[in-house]
This record gives structure tokens, sequence and C-alpha cells, in this order.
């Protein structure tokens, strides 16, 4: 690897880098006059930057007039394109050990980390205020009692999949149990072939055997298939919305009791059973069940439930969030210049070192009562679509099938 130094000038941003990377912007400029620049952009043959936006924008915010980079002229354009968000996404996958860097963060007080903190971050590194406390012991930065702005941050989460929702022991159990008494079977006789790096159709069954698992989801028509063709036993987990039609083509039966999940990840999914174990019924409800997967998950949500403050602010204060969900229900408000001033935060909040998200208005009575109709009026507009429902109907062909189900 051969690096050469470039003008920051000449240096070609990408123009449809998905990265948004403003926010880290500040932090890597304390970072790279602190430290240096030890790490280097990668170029393409043309000057155009492929790994490095956020250090080349940290460079020219900090007047550095060149920079060190790698030359990347091994790679074809398509493997251009791929290591740019591969060098992006591979970033995300790993996660902090937490206890070790407690033991880390301890040993720098002497040492400001808040230098690197996220440009909107707050607080001190060494107070317990710091961005580790905030974004990956919480993994969140969402306001108790505050739902617009939890759903103006809910707009930029990254999507959860529904495989590999590892389940928590106690809704396990829940299902479990609930299974060996509603079908009489012995507890020993349940397997589950879907653990981390376990292949299901290797898994060593014996005669007798049922599975009670929850499987990725998103191959479970292949699941079916195979136990079918196995003539092996199961109640799977299945996603809620997409269940009915693949179980019943095949015979199986669907279990619904509204049960939304927490699973280990992170992921709440509306979460429905498949099961093999049912002769008579193609669909079913199991209140037995659902009550007791629902009690297990509340048990689950109380641990996660973070102790977060509840903000509420003042009608003459606008943020981001509140227009965003004014905006959503395509209500009309429009602030005057002369009626606003921009503020970082009250008075009232300095003194605990906290800030507004994203900035905010301090505006006029006038525009403050306008904000609170506005609001007034997008509460109402949310309200009717949720009750507003579409009702179909069944033709006189579907009519004619229903009678003779009934045996009429």
């Amino acid at each position: 690897m051969k690096i050469i130094e470039k003008k920051t000038g000449d240096l070609i941003p990408y123009e449809n880098n998905p990265r948004i990377n403003d926010r880290a912007v500040d932090a890597v400029a304390a970072s790279i006059r602190e430290f240096g620049f030890k790490q280097p952009i990668v170029i393409d043959k043309d000057g155009v930057i492929v790994c490095g936006h956020t250090r080349h924008k940290a460079a020219q915010k900090i007047g550095l007039k060149t920079v060190p980079c790698v030359l990347a002229d091994d790679l074809t354009e398509e493997q251009i394109r791929a290591y740019r968000i591969v060098d992006n996404k591979t970033n995300e996958l790993a996660v902090w050990d937490m206890e070790k860097l407690d033991l880390e963060m301890k040993s720098l007080e002497s040492f400001d980390m808040g230098l690197f903190r996220p440009s909107n971050a707050v607080g001190s590194a060494n107070t317990g205020e710091d961005w580790f406390a905030r974004e990956d012991r919480n993994d969140t930065n969402r306001q108790e009692g505050n739902d617009e702005y939890n759903e103006f941050l809910d707009k930029f989460e990254q999507p959860k999949t529904t495989d590999d929702c590892y389940t928590p022991d106690n809704i396990y159990e829940a299902v479990a149990s609930w299974t060996a008494k509603e079908y009489g079977l012995d507890r020993k006789r349940f397997v589950r072939p879907f653990f981390p790096g376990g292949d299901f159709e290797n898994y060593p069954y014996r005669p007798g055997d049922v599975v009670v698992d929850n499987p990725p989801f998103s191959i479970l028509s292949q699941i079916y298939d195979f136990y079918l063709e196995k003539k092996i036993d199961f109640l799977l987990f299945a996603p809620c919305m997409t269940s009915l039609k693949t179980s019943a083509t095949r015979g199986l039966c669907s279990i619904y009791d509204d049960c939304d999940i927490l699973y280990e990840n992170g992921a709440t999914v509306p979460t429905a059973f498949v099961t093999s174990l049912e002769k008579e019924y193609i669909t079913r409800t199991a209140p037995e069940l659902g009550a007791a997967v629902r009690e297990a998950n509340n048990e689950n949500l109380e641990k996660q439930r973070k102790s977060l403050p509840k903000y509420k602010y003042p009608d003459n204060v606008i943020s981001s969030a509140a227009m965003s969900y004014i905006g959503r229900y395509s209500i009309d408000l429009r602030i005057k210049k002369a009626e606003a001033k921009v503020i970082d935060g009250l008075d009232s909040q300095k003194a605990m070192d906290k800030v507004i998200y994203g900035g905010g208005l301090l505006v006029s009575d006038r525009a403050a009562a306008e904000k609170a109709a506005a609001e007034k009026a997008a509460a109402e507009k949310a309200a009717a679509e949720k009750a507003a429902a579409i009702v179909w109907e069944l033709s006189e062909r579907e009519k004619e099938i229903v009678r003779k189900l009934g045996g009429e």
C-alpha cells in the first residue's frame, strides 16, 4: 500500500455517496487535531473519493492543504462501488464490550473525551452523560412521553430484520409450555434446530421429535415443505401478517393471538404461530397462549424500559420534531422570520447541560397560538386515520363458496 499526499481541494466527493456523515465531521476534525491524520483517504484513479468522505470534510474544516491518500487503481468500477458500501457497513457490525469500555474510560479521567462527541451530543464524557452512555448503552436518543420527537427519530431508524430474532427464554417457555399442554406432548421431545449457525436440514432428528422453535422468517416456506416431506411435526413462530396463505395452502394451521414480541435483537415483530399438530382446524386463536406470551413480553419490555427524561416544551418553542409531525398530516403552518429567533436550548436547560435536539425556534405568542392550533389539527387527522378502514365485501361467487363450505 503506497500512501501519497494529495491537495485537499483536488479530491472529488462521490456524488452518489449513500452515507450521511455531517454529524460526525466535528468529532473527526477534533480527532485529527489531537492525534494527526492517521487513516488515509481511499481514492480512485480520477481522484474521486472511495472511502473517507468524513475525513475529507474534517480536513477542509480545519484547513488542511494536503491529506494522505491511497490509490485504489487495482479495483474495477464495480468493485469500487461495492467496497464503498462494504467499508461503511462492516463498521456497523462491531459492538462495544461495555465492561472493558468502562475500564478504558476510567483510565482516561484526565483526558477530555468530550472533544470527540457527535455534534449534537450533550454532557461530558467523564461525568456519565457521555456519548457512549447515550448511544451504546441506551441505544437510543428517544424521550419517554415525547411521542412527536420519537416518531421523528423513527424515520432514521435502521430497519431490523425478522431473521435471527433470537427468542427470549421466557417467551419460549410460554410457547413450549402451552404446546405441551395443548397437544399432550412430552417436552423432552421438543427440539430447537434454529440455533445460531444451525443447519435445520441436517439436524439429528429422532422419531417422535417435535420442532418448537423460532425459524428465519425469510425461508419459512422452505422450512414448512422440508418438515412436511420428512413427516416431522412442528409449531413455529411466524410473521403475523403473511402466515395465513402460506400455511393454509399446505394444510397447516395458523394460530393468532395479537402477540407483538420483543426479540433479543431489539426487533418488535407481530408474531403468529404455524403448526402441523392441528388435524381439524386451518386457523384458530389460542387465548391462553396469547395471554402467556404477552405476560412474558411485558416483563421484557419492563426490563428494557429506559429511565429517560420527559420533555415538554412551551408553545413558544418550535422544534424540528414538532414541524415534522405537523407536516406529516399536511397541515399548513408558516412562521414568519420576524416572529422567530433561533435557539439551541432554553435557559432552564443549561443548568442540566441539555439542548433542544436539532435546535429550535423561540416564537411570538401569535406564532405559538398558530403552532398549537396546527398540532391540534394534526392530532385530529392522526386519530381519523386510525379510525378509518376499508371494508371489503364478498362477491356472489365467494358467497356461494361460503354456502357450500357450510353444507347449505
